[in-house]
C-alpha cells in the first residue's frame, strides 16, 4: 500500500480526493487541511507521496513544501488553479523540489473532478516511484549573474538574420519533473549556440508562457512560446504552446513552427511524437538532435528511434538523474538513444555537437 497525504484546506476537496483514491485499492490515504497540519504529518503519518494545494489558511503550500523538503524529503504533486499566478507558484514548487503538477478543477467540484481522475491517479502513482532530485541552490542565479547582456543582444541579432540551413535543429521531449530539469539544462547552452531548440513540454495552456517567460530570464539564448507561426531562427528556444500540438511546416521555404489543435491520435501534448514526426518531413534527419528527459509514458520514442535510424543524433536522460525514467527508458529499449547521459552533461554534449 502506498501512504497518501492529501492536503487541501477544502473539506469538500479533500472528501473527493480521498475517495478517488480509496476506490483503487492501492493507498492508504491520510489528510490534512493546511500547511502547518502537513508539516507535522510529514513526520508523523511519513507518506510515500503528497498531494499539496498552494493557496490555504496558517501556513500555505509553498511554505508548507520547503519545510517538508528540509526536514523530510517526500514526492509531492501540486494540486494548482488554472491561472498565471497558479503558474508562478507551481514553478515555484517544482523549484523547490515538488515532482509534478495537476490542475484543480473549477466551478463544481463535483462535476469536473471526474475529468482529472485518470491523470491524478497516474501522476500520483508516478510520482510516488519517482526519484528525488537535490535541489542546487543559485545554480538558476549563477548564470542570470554571469549572463552578458551584449551577449544576449548580439544572440538576437543573429536569430533574425539567419534562418535553419545546414546548421542542425535540436528537439527536446519532457513530461513528469521537466519544468526543473529544463531550467537546470537550458540556461547552461551558451549565448552563440548556433541552433534553434524545440521544446516539447507536457503542461496546460495557461501554464507555457509563464514558463517560457521564466526561462527567458535564466537563459542566454531567447526563449518564446510558440502561440502562433513563428520562423525557427538559430539561437532561439521554442516552447510548445499548452493545450495544443507544436509541428514544423515549410512555408515560403522557410521551417516555420506552429501551434496546431491537439490531434486525438495523441495521448500526450504538446505531442512529442508529432514533433518529431515533423521533423523528419521536413528536415534532413541527418541535422536532427533529438533529447528524451523525463517523463511518464512513451511519447516520441517511436519518432526519436527512427531519427536515430536515418542518421540524426539522441540523447536519453540516464536513470540516475530522471525524476521519472519512463520516457527515456523506452527511447533506450527501443535501442534509439546514441548516448545516454546524466541531465547535468546535456548541454555540453549538444554544444559539443554544434560547434563540431
Amino acid at each position: 500500500m502506498v501512504k497518501l497525504l492529501i492536503v487541501d484546506d477544502s473539506a469538500l476537496m479533500r472528501r473527493q480526493l480521498t475517495q478517488i483514491f480509496a476506490a483503487t485499492g492501492d493507498f492508504e490515504i491520510s489528510q490534512a487541511r493546511n500547511g502547518l497540519d502537513a508539516v507535522e504529518q510529514n513526520r508523523t503519518f511519513l507518506p510515500d507521496v503528497v498531494t499539496l494545494d498552494i493557496n490555504m489558511p496558517e501556513m500555505d503550500g509553498i511554505t508548507a513544501l520547503s519545510l517538508m523538503m528540509a526536514e523530510r524529503p517526500v514526492p509531492v504533486v501540486m494540486v494548482s488553479s488554472l491561472t498565471e499566478q497558479g503558474a508562478l507558484a507551481t514553478f515555484e514548487a517544482l523549484n523547490l523540489g515538488a515532482v509534478d503538477y495537476i490542475a484543480k478543477p473549477g466551478g463544481t467540484i463535483s462535476l469536473s473532478i471526474g475529468d482529472i481522475t485518470d491523470d491524478l491517479i497516474a501522476k500520483v502513482r508516478a510520482a510516488a516511484r519517482a526519484q528525488l532530485k537535490a535541489k542546487k541552490p543559485g545554480a538558476a542565479g549563477l548564470v542570470q549573474r554571469l549572463r552578458d547582456d551584449k551577449q544576449k543582444a548580439a544572440t538576437t541579432a543573429m536569430a533574425l538574420r539567419r534562418g535553419v540551413g545546414s546548421e542542425g535543429l535540436v528537439i527536446i521531449g519532457v513530461s513528469t519533473g521537466g519544468p526543473r530539469t529544463l531550467e537546470e539544462i537550458l540556461p547552461l547552452l551558451p549565448g552563440d549556440f548556433p541552433w534553434p531548440v524545440l521544446v516539447a513540454q507536457h503542461m496546460p495552456s495557461s501554464f507555457t508562457k509563464p514558463f517560457a517567460d521564466r526561462l527567458n530570464k535564466v537563459c542566454a539564448l531567447e526563449v518564446v512560446e510558440v502561440g502562433l507561426p513563428m520562423p525557427v531562427l538559430a539561437g532561439t528556444i521554442f516552447i510548445a504552446k499548452g493545450g495544443a500540438d507544436m509541428v514544423l511546416t515549410k512555408r515560403a521555404g522557410r521551417l516555420t513552427a506552429l501551434p496546431k489543435p491537439e490531434s486525438p491520435s495523441y495521448l500526450w501534448h504538446p505531442s512529442v511524437e508529432l514533433l518529431g514526426r515533423s521533423a523528419l518531413e521536413h528536415c534532413d534527419p541527418a541535422r536532427i538532435t533529438a533529447v528524451m528527459l523525463t517523463g511518464m509514458g512513451n511519447d516520441g520514442s517511436d519518432a526519436f528511434t527512427e531519427i536515430k535510424k536515418m542518421g540524426g543524433q539522441t540523447i536519453a536522460e540516464s536513470e540516475a538523474t530522471a525524476v521519472v525514467f519512463g520516457m527515456p527508458r523506452e527511447l533506450i529499449q527501443k535501442r534509439g538513444a546514441s548516448v545516454v547521459l546524466p541531465a547535468d552533461q546535456i548541454a555540453a554534449q549538444l554544444t559539443l555537437w554544434a560547434r563540431r
